[in-house]
Parts: structure tokens; C-alpha cells; sequence
């Protein structure tokens, strides 16, 4: 069966009643703005975009010139739509309301223009990361505050990545689905419907070079889980690491894993490593509705209830059984067992 694009599935979905327009057009642009920055990962150094920015962002990180350049695509192309009331980026200190000079919408937007940046300059794969919330009634000029919603009030999330291809994984509250860019046509085309992920695994991402800084739950379950056989586990397991979210997720959207980013001490007085609104909550959407599960190691990822724009949680994602282990270890420390 010939693959549909998006756009004539984000009508079928909004004929079926699961959208409404303006959700249809904010995931379009959206799509629309991540064809812009893959084409300009795509030229690198040809392109004069590799190297830093001389910049740095609101969690004092150096920027590249890719986040800021990818950061003003996404700005620009949802400025004018009509369908937003807002937007947030974790490269800036606020949100922004739509200026007024445009027509605005009930949607909110944040997002994350280029996740795992620090890969760009050695052309490994990177990625964007969005979520889109509803506005709340009568709000009119969003402030900051409007945003901290928690993540199972989410209407649509997805990630981009550039990789060897170009993919768009959706959803919209109804199953994830895979979009792959046809770049002979320009248009992303729908490759994977309703993907699911493997309950069970034999495969973990993890920062192995933190492990000393690791809490003691999780120092057990990864210690368990490289006995291997000989071990409480009884099978033996690989470690995967990109050192970008959005290509160790997508590796686990594709054939299962774990993915970890624990609390440790060097984040704990943050709260974590890993953005509550722009990575883990679109992330652990996407992963629920594809059959896995998402928790902070102590909670359900999307039962946080937010407290700030860019508030840090420990993140384990993937697949559900595997990620109910971390979960048990964690239990079971705080129950002093």
C-alpha cells in the first residue's frame, strides 16, 4: 500500500473527529519548520552553521549556532498561523505570547529546537522535540504560569529526527505513528502506524561515566542488570548510549529498550538533568501511547504536576516492563528494604 503523507492523515484524523483545525494546521507548521532546520543540519559546515554560538541559555548551557538558528525557524513559523496563544523554548528565559499584531489560537507550544546538539559538530544524529497544550479559557496573553500543566494534559507531542532519514514521530493522544520525509516531494510520509514497543527488553541507554554519582536504587538496578545470566535478572543485556534523547528514544520506539537519566548528586539540587516540559513530558506521551511507560523512577511521568518552565526530572522511559523494574528498585530503597 502506497504511504499517505501527513497532511492527508492529519485530515483523516480531523474527519474522525480526534482533531480540530487549528491542531492540524500548529502540527503542520511545525512539520513544516522541521524540514527548514533539516535541511540545514543537512549542509553542515557548508552551510556555516557548526560550532557555538557564543551564546548560552536560561540552564547555562553554550549554545551552538544550530540551537539558536533552529530555536528562530520554529519562532517564526508559528508566529503568524492563528492557531497559537503562545509558545516556550527551552533556549529561552520565558514564554512568549503571539504578538499582537497577529490572529491567535487556543494552543500553546513548546518545544525543544535541537535536542542532543552537543552531536552536531561530529554528524551525529540530533533532533526536536514539541509538545502542545490547550490555553486555558479566557486566558488571552499567556504567562508562564499557563504552561504548567501536567504532561496527561497534552493534546499532541512529537520528535524530528535527522538522521540518515528524516522522521516525524506523532501523536495525538490516539496511538504513535512514524512519518519519514520523502525529500524528492518534500512532504512527510506515514511509514509506521501505531508502532508499539516491546514490553520486555535486553537493551539499556544510560550515561555509564555518572554512575558514581548515582543514587543507590539505581546503582543496584544497573549493577543487576550487568550481572547479566549469572545475575537476579537471568538474561544479559546491552548498553546503547547516542548522548541525545531523541535518537536513544527512537531507538526504543523501533525495537524496545530503557532509557535512564536517574537523579544523581551532581543534578539533585535541580531536580534532574532532563526538561520536565520540552523533553520528558512529550517523550513519555509518545512513549505511553506506543505501549510503554515513563515514570521519574518514584511517580508517573505524567502525573507531575509542574512547577516551573524549565523544571528538571529524573527520567526512565520505554518499555513498560523494564521500566516497572527501575521503578520497583526505587520502591524498595525508600522502603528501606
Amino acid at each position: 500500500m502506497k504511504p499517505i503523507s501527513l497532511t492527508r492523515y492529519l485530515i483523516e484524523e480531523q474527519h474522525a473527529g480526534r482533531i480540530n483545525a487549528d491542531l492540524r494546521l500548529l502540527i503542520e507548521v511545525v512539520a513544516r519548520a522541521c524540514k527548514s532546520i533539516s535541511i540545514a543540519i543537512g549542509k553542515g559546515a557548508l552551510g556555516g552553521v557548526l560550532g557555538e554560538a557564543g551564546t548560552g541559555n536560561i540552564q547555562g548551557e553554550a549554545q551552538k549556532k544550530l540551537d539558536v538558528l533552529s530555536n528562530d525557524i520554529l519562532l517564526e513559523a508559528n508566529a503568524w498561523g492563528g492557531h497559537l496563544a503562545g509558545l516556550a523554548s527551552e533556549e529561552m528565559d520565558h514564554s512568549q505570547p503571539i504578538p499582537d499584531a497577529f490572529q491567535r489560537g487556543n494552543y500553546l507550544l513548546l518545544f525543544d529546537p535541537l535536542d542532543g546538539s552537543s552531536n552536531i559538530d561530529v554528524n551525529i544524529s540530533v533532533g526536536t522535540i514539541f509538545s502542545v497544550l490547550r490555553c486555558p479559557d479566557g486566558v488571552t496573553s499567556p504567562g508562564d504560569e499557563h504552561f504548567l500543566q501536567p504532561g496527561s494534559t497534552q493534546v499532541c507531542a512529537g520528535y524530528t529526527t535527522y538522521g540518515p532519514s528524516t522522521m516525524l514521530v506523532l501523536t495525538v493522544g490516539h496511538g504513535t505513528h512514524v512519518f519519514t520525509l520523502d525529500r524528492e516531494v518534500g512532504s512527510f510520509m506515514l511509514t509506521g502506524r501505531g508502532v508499539q514497543i516491546p514490553a520486555d527488553t535486553k537493551e539499556f541507554a544510560v550515561n555509564m561515566s555518572n554512575q558514581r554519582f548515582w543514587e543507590e536504587p539505581m546503582q543496584r538496578y544497573v549493577g543487576d542488570l550487568l550481572k547479566g545470566k549469572e545475575g537476579p535478572r537471568g538474561k544479559d543485556f546491552n548498553m546503547r548510549w547516542v548522548a541525545s534523547m531523541v535518537a536513544d528514544v527512537h531507538r526504543i520506539i523501533t525495537r524496545g529498550g530503557i532509557f535512564s537519566y536517574p537523579l544523581d548528586s551532581k543534578c539533585r539540587d535541580k531536580g534532574g538533568k532532563l526538561r520536565l516540559m520540552y523533553e520528558a513530558n512529550p517523550m513519555a506521551f509518545i512513549v505511553e501511547q506506543a505501549g510503554g511507560a515513563a515514570s521519574t523512577g518514584r511517580q508517573r511521568m505524567l502525573d507531575v504536576q509542574p512547577t516551573g518552565l524549565h523544571q528538571r526530572v529524573p527520567v526512565f522511559l520505554g518499555s513498560r516492563n523494564e521500566v516497572a523494574e527501575a521503578v520497583r528498585y526505587h520502591h524498595e530503597s525508600d522502603q528501606g528494604a
